[in-house]
């Protein structure tokens, strides 16, 4: 690791919240770089290899796996595979940059195990499982079977939120932001902001 480089790591149930507060924390600090993960899945709409994830079939995804590229990886869905290449991180911390994964419970775990007291592990959830159920059907994406899977599954991750240095609440918005730019200034030390 890079010499005064650190991470954080956000995870959450689906529709807790997370790619808002990574996104408005990300405009508040210069000094951070989001990790880009690397899937099997196929590319979606407009989303580009390379910005949104690194793309890859299941066979060259497994045989990274097997040549040691990934720092973490997972089959999150099976034959769904998600993971964090070991040179994503590397190309960061050489550029000077603390990095932010966004990732999924078992993920932020294994990051957590791996890079210890360099890495700040931020659990988004919401303030309770009726509320994320309101936001999952207003977002209008889902059918009520994923919706069904996405509570049982969120219920099952806020179980794991013990394990991370943070649970942030995200109830009301500018304060669960203002909470999230007050510790990662605690934990990076604090910034000008842009």
């Amino acid at each position: 690791m890079t010499a005064g480089c650190k991470a954080l790591v956000f995870s959450a149930p689906s529709g807790a919240g997370k790619t808002t507060l990574v996104r408005k924390l990300m405009a508040e600090r210069e000094d951070l770089a989001f990790s880009i993960s690397a899937t099997n899945r196929a590319l979606r709409g407009d989303e580009v290899n390379g910005h949104d994830y690194h793309f890859f079939s299941t066979e060259e995804f497994k045989a990274r796996i097997d040549a040691g590229e990934f720092l973490e990886w997972e089959e999150v869905y099976p034959g769904r595979y998600y993971g964090t290449l070991k040179t994503e991180v590397q190309r960061h911390w050489s550029a000077g940059k603390h990095i932010l994964f966004d990732v999924d419970v078992e993920g932020g775990l294994r990051l957590k195990s791996i890079l210890k007291d360099d890495i700040l592990a931020v659990f988004v959830c919401p303030p309770s499982l009726e509320v994320l159920e309101e936001r999952l059907r207003r977002r209008g994406t889902d059918s009520e079977e994923d919706i069904a899977r996405r509570l049982a599954k969120a219920e099952a991750e806020m179980l794991r939120s013990p394990g991370f240095d943070v649970e942030l609440v995200n109830d009301i918005l500018e304060e669960a932001t203002e909470e999230l730019i007050q510790r990662t200034a605690a934990f990076l030390g604090p910034m000008e902001s842009k």
